[in-house]
């Protein structure tokens, strides 16, 4: 059974537009310049895994006409990661079952402190996630639809990031970490979601130079950059690339 991933959001933590209506050096004319935050999601059949709840997930999912989540995996504890989980409450309502939510301790930790409603009872409110700390190595639905995964943590300056590979696509939204190109699961995927926040260096992120220098290296037929900031136009971006370097855009379908 085939299976396809949507870039559902591909900006960085504030968007783009800012919530003040700033774009930067985007053209506001080119609608692929529009970033909601960072998420993604994986189809197989009826199995469909969210990397990620980002705060914009509800419109995210109504844009590309996703009505059910079968499970989400997080990349880590930052607010654009998390902050949609609130969002998934209708898909516990619809299906009468808790959704398994997986991440490291850390990000499980933070997830129960700031969202405890969710994991358990409280008040008149049942909870509708069951958290499930993540493996090295792991699968995710049954038979025809089953997608196998490897995980691991790479550096997202002061905090870590997991990095997912799965059906030759590894997803790596938020990493500063250039080891990750002595790798070898890494080398030669299909696809790589690869961070490139900014044109210049930043402590916590991939800039340009670096996300190419991680793209020659591992050596994917395709990368696509993701976490773009708003002084990241697509156009301009697009002609500064090799021909298989793409910026991602939101609703971008990549047949895996």
């Amino acid at each position: 059974m085939k299976s396809k991933l949507i870039i559902l959001g591909c900006g960085s933590s504030v968007g783009v537009p800012r919530i003040d209506g700033y774009y930067g050096k985007c053209n506001r004319k080119n609608k692929k310049n529009v970033r909601t935050r960072c998420s993604a999601i994986i189809i197989k059949g009826s199995n469909k895994i969210l990397i990620d709840t980002s705060p914009d997930l509800k419109s995210q999912l109504l844009s590309n006409k996703i009505k059910n989540v079968s499970s989400v995996i997080y990349t880590h504890e930052h607010a654009d990661q998390t902050n949609g989980i609130f969002e998934l409450r209708p898909f516990y309502w619809k299906n009468k079952k808790r959704i398994s939510v997986y991440a490291d301790k850390k990000t499980l930790g933070h997830l129960k402190r700031t969202h405890a409603y969710l994991f358990k009872n409280v008040s008149n409110y049942p909870p509708i996630v069951k958290s499930k700390v993540i493996r090295d190595k792991f699968s995710l639905g049954k038979h025809k639809e089953n997608i196998i995964f490897r995980s691991f943590k790479a550096k997202h300056g002061k905090t870590y990031s997991i990095v997912y590979i799965f059906e030759k696509t590894a997803y790596i939204s938020d990493c500063n970490d250039l080891s990750i190109t002595k790798m070898e699961e890494l080398k030669n995927l299909n696809y790589l979601i690869l961070d490139c926040l900014k044109y210049k260096k930043h402590p916590t992120h991939f800039n340009l130079d670096q996300a190419l220098y991680v793209h020659y290296n591992l050596k994917p037929k395709k990368t696509i950059l993701t976490n773009l900031h708003t002084d990241m136009d697509y156009d301009l971006l697009l002609r500064k690339l090799p021909n298989n370097v793409l910026p991602a855009y939101d609703g971008l379908v990549l047949n895996l």
